[in-house]
């Protein structure tokens, strides 16, 4: 105890981090605030209070509420997220993207104004939708519907979201930690007290079984939290030796280094490429209401998260899409080109097709586990459900949920830690342990 009020101390005794941390909190506060904010024309008294579920669900978890409150900041930071993983996916497809990644600053700045520019149209599409859907269910809290208020209203949420992009690039540039991170997570683990609590109440209940069984509960959750600490820092390291080579009248090169290969390199991506396909089928019922009682029993099965075509279907998917965004997140013959071009070379393995096939072997074989692991984990909630835990609080038992909050944490750990040891104060852990952070893959988001 003693050693971590020390640490905080030290880090309010570091202006920078102090002025960093404080420029986060205010930022994120003001987002928060904003959540709650209305678009103009709606009555927030009269909104139902309806729980959202399948995709419109998701879109509420990632805006904290903000969906289903029809708040200007409604669709939040989900537009700039997809507009990112297009671009990502055209950079590897389209040699026009892949020229811009390899010029440096002016090609970083050229695909981020795209990004920008595609969030837009993105939000637009989606601002139609998120109207139209609220004019249809909700239509008794607008005021004044027609053309005028659906205008209003896009022109809110687009205007909405780019702002909250803005406040994540301002936390990424004067706060700490990654912004658009930040802003996801903020509003995942502002429903955890509510999910708690509805937990705690029930199991006061004369048939809930009691506080015991709460408490076994947080014991159960507290280690799958561990788990999912265990697979965003699991690390496959690849040792590089660099040959030694005259520079001048210096010897240089000869330095040990490794290529780290992440157990699950593809993050949160797979479950929501999986969860966004299993929307499907529960679309199709709803366009098809007067269908056989047959198909719809078996589209029924997949808008079940409790059902075994669910969960089995879902955990297939999840290993598929991690295999394919490793594929396109790591390039084992981009790594080994780099390698050759710099003098590195692996040990017992010949520069060249050698390395590549080494180097996709082993992503090979550290991705299946990898993606069990994590279709385990997104599969977790259902299993958790069948115990009879509140659905609201089950969601934190794996999930994207879960995965979101324990890889922005430890990446802003890492942020702080790295400010204590740059000043020569000891780290967040015993001696000075170092704190391996990752955020979301896709998602940096």
């Amino acid at each position: 105890m003693k050693k971590f009020l020390n640490t905080l101390r030290n880090i309010w005794k570091i202006e920078d981090l102090k002025s960093r941390i404080i420029n986060t909190v205010v930022l994120l506060l003001v987002y928060r605030l904003g959540s709650f904010v209305v678009l103009p024309g709606i009555n927030p008294d009269a909104l139902s209070s309806g729980s959202t579920s399948g995709l419109f669900g998701l879109f509420d978890m990632f805006a904290g509420g903000a969906f289903s409150r029809a708040s200007i900041f409604a669709l939040g930071i989900m537009p700039y997220i997809s507009a990112s993983i297009v671009i990502q996916l055209l950079s590897v497809a389209v040699p026009m993207f892949q020229k811009m990644q390899k010029e440096g600053e002016d090609g970083r700045n050229k695909i981020n104004q795209i990004t920008r520019a595609l969030t837009i149209i993105i939000t637009l599409v989606q601002g139609v939708a998120y109207i139209t859907n609220l004019r249809n269910e909700q239509a008794a809290a607008i005021y004044n519907d027609g053309f005028g208020f659906m205008f209003t209203a896009i022109m809110v949420l687009i205007a909405g979201t780019m702002f909250t992009m803005w406040l994540g690039e301002r936390i990424t540039d004067k706060g700490l930690g990654n912004g658009i991170s930040l802003i996801i997570m903020v509003g995942i683990i502002a429903r955890l007290p509510f999910g708690l609590a509805a937990e705690f109440s029930s199991r006061l209940n004369e048939s809930g079984g009691g506080l015991i069984v709460f408490l076994v509960e947080i014991v159960m959750w507290l280690a799958v939290i561990l788990a999912v600490i265990a697979l965003v820092q699991g690390t496959r390291k690849i040792p590089v030796q660099y040959a030694k080579r005259v520079v001048g009248r210096q010897m240089v090169g000869g330095a040990r280094s490794y290529v780290p290969m992440k157990v699950n390199a593809a993050g949160v991506m797979p479950i929501i490429f999986a969860q966004a396909l299993l929307f499907i089928p529960g679309t199709i019922a709803q366009a098809f209401p007067n269908s056989d009682s047959a198909t719809s029993g078996f589209l029924a099965n997949f808008m079940n998260p409790v059902s075994w075509s669910y969960n089995i279907t879902t955990a297939v998917l999840i290993i598929l899409f991690t295999y394919f965004y490793t594929a396109i997140t790591y390039s084992p013959n981009q790594i080994a080109d780099d390698l050759k071009r710099n003098g590195g070379f692996i040990p017992g393995v010949k520069p060249g097709k050698q390395t590549s096939d080494f180097i996709d072997n082993i992503l090979s074989r550290i991705t299946l586990p990898g993606s069990v692991f994590l279709a385990f984990v997104a599969i977790f909630p259902s299993i958790a459900m069948l115990f009879n835990i509140n659905n609201e609080f089950a969601q934190f038992y794996g999930g994207t949920s879960l995965l979101i909050l324990v890889g922005v944490i430890l990446d802003t750990l890492q942020q702080v830690e790295s400010h204590l040891l740059m000043r020569q104060y000891d780290g967040l852990l015993e001696g000075g342990a170092k704190i391996k952070g990752k955020a979301p893959a896709g998602m940096t988001m």
